[in-house]
């Protein structure tokens, strides 16, 4: 299941933390797709430190769209899949 965090209006280091406080609670089958309006260099080396997977594309209401996803979740990862082929 897709849970929408938009962070995009808030200021540093809010989008992060509440990025981060995401993660911590999803469930099997669940992805995150976070709206941002800068591509969050600071959080791509965390989120490989925590062993997610994820998926950054420029573009959308905010500038940047970050797929987030339990990295053994096979799952959500093709629900994140799906959801950037269409």
């Amino acid at each position: 299941m897709e849970i929408t965090l938009d962070v995009s209006e808030l200021e540093p280091c809010e989008p992060l933390e509440q990025t981060l406080s995401a993660i911590d609670q999803l469930q099997p089958g669940d992805f995150l797709h976070v709206f941002h309006r800068r591509e969050p260099l600071l959080l791509f080396p965390l989120l490989e430190k925590k062993g997610v997977g994820w998926h950054c594309r420029e573009g959308g209401p905010a500038g940047y769209e970050i797929y987030i996803w339990m990295a053994d979740d096979a799952v959500a990862e093709q629900q994140v899949r799906g959801s950037l082929a269409g």
